[in-house]
């Protein structure tokens, strides 16, 4: 029996996505204040543009309803001049933006854009150090440029593993293969915590320090990191099979769920320690849940039915606690560090919690895309 929660939300989250569509005209959905709702817009799609075009392309798989494939198709042609931005975030652009297009639909536009993504961001590899950096033009990044990484990254590979596939390049995987388990020695901690970014010598490769720029202090563990590296090596373990993603996905997923506070929505930083009289993170909370259902189709056994259980309960806490009559989800945490949407609608969180509702309603595969 599906959960009343579950259609509850989607269909609340369904009515956001078509009102986005009809009152944003200009750039692309950011983040939104809870209170009226308006959002406000990034002129070329940031690093989070994609993740609307995504909501866009699961509300068409969902429903039929080709009005979505038409605003997807609309705000995915506005990415192509991103395609040669020197950031490493088009992995997340491209993956969410168009990817999900050709997967989900079948759709030879869709599949053609996120090509031209993907064979765009291969030249930017660097062979030494195994790993792509952030680039010069990297989105919100501290430090930026050639000898900087960030555990963001690591799901974007996703789209190259794809990508090779597709037009039958071989060494394009094995550049996303690199780039994931570069990141492992980057930003996984031995306990399972990660942190954030690194530092690294574009001619030897060597890693020179580690920080995390959006946490508390450059040790701490932030929250978004942590979700990030959970979906990052599932979705590669899930696109590639190699078992090493998985063992981190485990590890980090086990870490979350061991630290989470008991309502299962997370701080913006775990250490914080003005915890619990700080910021909730609902979207980083969001990125988990998503993944936890995605961790459980490929884990078998009890362990799988576990992350099955804290995924669905983890969602259960975000539409009870943070999902609106107006399918808006408050409470994302986006820069707390310069006070920026502290307690907003964050798009990206808005497009993994629908993940999660097409999935627990039995619209979406949980290991599909």
């Amino acid at each position: 029996m599906i959960d009343t929660a579950w259609p509850t939300g989607f269909e609340r989250m369904l009515a956001r996505v078509k009102a986005t569509a009809t009152s944003v005209t200009d750039g692309f959905p950011h983040y939104a204040d809870p209170a009226s709702g308006k959002w406000t817009t990034s002129p070329a799609g940031d690093w989070t543009g994609g993740f609307w075009n995504g909501m866009c392309w699961l509300a068409c798989h969902a429903t039929g309803d080709e009005r979505y494939r038409k605003w997807a198709l609309e705000w995915a042609a506005r990415l192509r001049p991103r395609a040669t931005s020197d950031t490493v975030f088009r992995g997340f652009l491209f993956y969410y933006g168009a990817l999900l297009g050709a997967v989900l639909l079948g759709d030879p536009q869709a599949r053609e854009i996120a090509l031209l993504g993907a064979r765009s961001w291969v030249g930017s590899f660097n062979a030494t150090a195994g790993a792509f950096p952030l680039g010069a033009e990297a989105e919100e990044a501290s430090d930026v440029g050639h000898g900087e990484a960030n555990v963001d990254t690591v799901q974007g590979a996703a789209l190259l593993v794809w990508a090779a596939g597709e037009a039958n390049e071989p060494r394009w995987r094995a550049m996303a293969l690199s780039h994931a388990r570069r990141h492992i020695e980057f930003c996984v901690r031995e306990d399972g915590s990660v942190c954030q970014s690194a530092s690294f010598d574009p001619a030897t490769g060597r890693m020179l320090r580690r920080y995390t720029h959006k946490g508390i202090r450059d040790d701490s563990t932030w929250a978004r990191a942590q979700a990030w590296a959970i979906v990052g090596y599932i979705l590669m373990h899930q696109w590639t099979g190699e078992r090493d993603f998985l063992d981190v996905a485990t590890r980090t997923s086990d870490w979350w769920l061991a630290h989470a506070p008991a309502d299962r929505v997370a701080f913006w930083d775990f250490d914080d320690p003005a915890i619990p009289d700080t910021n909730r993170d609902t979207s980083a909370t969001a990125i988990v849940a998503a993944s936890l259902l995605k961790l459980a189709a490929l884990v078998p056994g009890e362990r799988g039915r576990a992350y099955r259980a804290a995924g669905e309960a983890t969602v259960r806490a975000l539409v009870a606690g943070y999902l609106d009559a107006r399918g808006i989800l408050s409470h994302g945490c986006y820069n707390r560090r310069l006070g920026l949407a502290t307690q907003n609608e964050l798009i990206w969180g808005s497009y993994y919690l629908f993940e999660a509702l097409s999935v627990l309603t039995g619209k979406l595969e949980s290991a599909k895309i």
